[in-house]
């Protein structure tokens, strides 16, 4: 059986998400990154590539090569949200997924052709499905029989591309491959390859396999593979994370209840959303805090059943804190969900308190209709008003 490896890479992924969700940046030069003049490009619409301009370059210099470029905030949790969407529009070919980073994956695709058809097909497919749950973001898929070489076919044809290397068309494809296309070839080998005058793939088996590890060890065994299209890596499935938790560490220390429990909400709020967008469920609840002199403490609790619902964790993490003897200002806190079940077909209720099935069922409602707002206005569209009770005290260290 033919084996087909994919490569889906979604095309200037933050800038286009930014240009999507504002309708007046579309057709403009966007940068996207963090920091000011002083950060570095995060991504570059194609708009302003035409001017030079790249990811990872400074921002300050992508300014003088474009002047009147339009910076935008990196959004990070936006980005993860339609990642996700993409990632389960790939799953739903195959279970064989393999993440690679928040906009490119990896699918084997091998065999699948007698459920839907020749992979080009397939691929194409998968293009337009994409664009349509993400609302017009586009992808280049790479298809090839080993799976550096879908990596290196995602790229020929950007943007909104699709390439295709078959068994019989490698040798050739190889022969005049740029050493450093391959991955896992960077400029210091470059440097060093080009001393050897070996500028393409094709030129690499000029010199035998131990020649190239005791010049570059494990790295040298790779290259030499790689270059004659040898790869043996396969998709990595994703696995679900063990735990899920978030924290914050204060610019001045503080021992105030109330500000230590709105900031338990904020983390309490994002890994239940989280948690619901990767249709998990924990049983276990843990605190943690960091005293001033930075002893760290925490507590857990086990629930009864597991839960999703941001104010089933919040309350559990403030019972927690409620329940311990503050010795001293705290400089840090945190909360941690983990004992991942997959969400029951019937709602279970977690024991805490006086906590009845009416309200955790009304909990679950609520977090679905906030949920589905956001998603489609964004993160900030609607809050919950326990965000605004936020005492104006210690600020967040950065």
């Amino acid at each position: 059986m033919q084996k087909w490896f994919m490569h889906v890479d979604m095309d200037a992924f933050y800038a286009s998400i930014e240009q999507k969700d504002h309708p007046e940046l579309r057709g403009k030069p966007v940068i996207v990154g963090g920091g000011g003049p002083r950060g570095v490009v995060s991504a570059a619409s194609y708009e302003i590539r035409k001017f030079g301009v790249h990811s990872a370059m400074p921002i300050a210099q992508a300014l003088q090569l474009c002047p009147h470029a339009i910076l935008v905030p990196v959004r990070m949790a936006r980005y993860a949200e339609v990642s996700r969407t993409v990632i389960d529009v790939l799953r739903s070919y195959s279970p064989r997924v393999e993440k690679a980073s928040v906009d490119e994956a990896y699918l084997d695709a091998t065999g699948l052709e007698r459920l839907f058809g020749p992979v080009e097909d397939m691929a194409r497919r998968i293009k337009l499905e994409v664009k349509e749950v993400t609302g017009g973001l586009t992808c280049s898929i790479g298809l090839a029989p080993v799976k550096f070489l879908a990596k290196i076919a995602s790229d020929l044809n950007k943007p909104d591309g699709l390439s295709i290397l078959y068994p019989d068309k490698l040798a050739a494809f190889l022969q005049s491959l740029p050493v450093e296309q391959i991955p896992g070839v960077g400029k210091t080998m470059v440097r060093e390859l080009q001393s050897l005058a070996i500028r393409t793939a094709g030129d690499v088996p000029r010199y035998p396999k131990v020649f190239w590890e005791r010049r570059f060890g494990k790295a040298g065994i790779t290259l030499y593979e790689r270059a004659q299209g040898i790869d043996p890596r396969e998709v990595e499935p994703y696995t679900p994370p063990k735990s899920e938790s978030a924290e914050t560490t204060f610019d001045i220390d503080t021992r105030d209840i109330g500000f230590l429990k709105s900031w338990l909400f904020r983390h309490a709020d994002r890994i239940g959303r989280t948690l619901r967008k990767q249709k998990l469920q924990g049983r276990v609840i843990t605190l943690k805090i960091k005293y001033a002199d930075f002893r760290l403490m925490t507590r857990r609790v086990t629930l009864d059943a597991p839960t999703s619902a941001t104010e089933t964790i919040y309350e559990t993490a403030c019972d927690l804190l409620d329940h311990m003897r503050l010795e001293e200002k705290i400089r840090l806190i945190g909360v941690g969900v983990s004992g991942f079940d997959s969400p029951p077909h019937q709602l279970r209720l977690p024991t805490i308190g006086k906590d009845s099935q009416s309200n955790e069922e009304r909990r679950t409602k609520l977090d679905k209709v906030m949920d589905e707002l956001q998603d489609k206005f964004g993160q900030t569209s609607v809050v919950r008003g326990r965000l605004f009770q936020q005492a104006a005290q210690p600020k967040k260290r950065t």
